[in-house]
């Protein structure tokens, strides 16, 4: 079998950031990269801020908020009214668990593919009311079909207070068919939280198609926002009962204000987040997803050939429209999370090659963004001189 074409650079792309060209950047996924024209967006911002920090603040702030507000959810195919802008999914997941009023005897479901920090929230957050966290394992091969099985049978009415899926997973970058779950969990009178971290920007998929109850995406990795950008949509049930993590000036202002409203806090980056869209629809959005979904696969493909993975061996779980894509690594390499991370800095520091390493369920794994700032050969390159860094571990 071939190994699939790359495809053509989009002109231009390149420039608009300000990233290390010494360096082959190939883990997007983590913390994403911000446009030099959005990072000049926020300076402006700040800038106007320092200049002036009681007007910033006290004159007109909030209704700017709920501009932003405003554009990011159309974005998104959420309702404004329903959407709240948090510093990312992670406090999103915790402000909805706090929120519902857990019990003993209550359980929270996650599943196997589960972001680490999400899983400490729940477990705090049992751990707080005398409510358990259940897991359902999800083989990695499972097609959605089966998927909808494993969660219909995992859930327990009366007892299952929140099923917590990811749309794409970090840690195995799987697409899990949500609408389909979240049609299962109102059978059975579930509610459901799903952790889009890596959604807005690299899916076309709206958030009012899934049908969650609560969703929380990330604005910050492929839609170009700075970091610190993430949007939290409630279900209209909901509204009221979401309290915020922290109680500030705007606590009778109701949701999504009381949520959004944290007195000091820099609200620079989601001001700014709407000239990240800016940038990403004057590239294309289809163009750039279509790009670096196909980038992906391509680095997928010449990495592990290099690796001496057959293709049948490579997971695609979900489909070929993912810009992140896992290799399995040989066998008893980064078999934990130490050890991953410990690999991770080793590519980095001899490779110049940023990429992210992961251990899941007792395997490691290299993850491989596509991005548009990216190239064919950084992956060539790191298909030749990675088995041999390996070999020498």
């Amino acid at each position: 079998m071939t190994v699939p074409q790359p495809p053509e650079p989009i002109p231009g792309a390149r420039l608009l950031f300000s990233l290390d060209p010494s360096v082959s950047h190939l883990n997007h996924g983590s913390f994403g990269a911000v446009p030099v024209v959005v990072q000049r967006a926020q300076q402006r911002l700040r800038d106007e801020m320092e200049s002036n920090p009681l007007r910033f603040f006290t004159q007109g702030l909030v209704d700017r908020i709920a501009h932003t507000r405003r554009h990011l959810a159309t974005f998104l195919g959420a309702d404004p009214d329903g959407t709240a802008l948090v510093g990312n999914a992670t406090t999103g997941v915790a402000v909805v668990l706090q929120s519902l009023g857990l019990r003993a005897g209550d359980e929270v479901v996650t599943t196997d593919h589960g972001y680490g920090a999400v899983t400490f929230s729940v477990e705090r957050e049992c751990r707080r009311t005398g409510a358990v966290s259940r897991t359902l394992r999800v083989p990695l091969a499972a097609s959605d079909e089966e998927v909808v099985e494993i969660v219909r049978a995992g859930l327990r009415p009366g007892r299952t207070k929140l099923l917590i899926i990811d749309q794409i997973a970090s840690a195995t970058a799987r697409l899990f068919p949500t609408a389909a779950v979240a049609g299962v969990a109102r059978e059975h009178g579930v509610p459901v939280l799903v952790d889009a971290a890596h959604a807005p920007g690299m899916l076309p998929t709206t958030v009012a198609s899934v049908g969650a109850d609560f969703w929380v995406g990330n604005l910050h990795k492929w839609a170009y926002a700075p970091r610190g950008t993430a949007a939290l949509v409630v279900a209209e049930p909901w509204r009221e009962r979401i309290e915020p993590l922290v109680v500030s000036w705007e606590q009778e202002a109701g949701f999504p204000g009381r949520v959004e409203w944290q007195a000091t806090l820099d609200y620079t980056p989601w001001l700014a987040a709407p000239v990240g869209l800016f940038a990403l629809r004057s590239l294309g959005l289809d163009r750039v997803r279509a790009h670096n979904a196909a980038l992906a696969a391509y680095g997928q493909r010449v990495v592990g050939d290099g690796l001496g993975v057959a293709p049948a061996d490579l997971p695609e779980p979900g489909g070929p429209t993912l810009a992140m894509r896992l290799i399995p690594l040989p066998p008893g390499v980064a078999t934990t999370m130490d050890a991953a991370k410990e690999l991770q800095v080793r590519i980095a520091e001899r490779l110049a090659a940023e990429v992210a390493v992961m251990s899941w369920n007792g395997r490691g794994w290299l993850r491989l963004c596509g991005q548009v700032y990216n190239t064919a050969d950084e992956y060539d390159r790191l298909a030749v001189r990675l088995p041999t860094l390996l070999a020498l571990r």
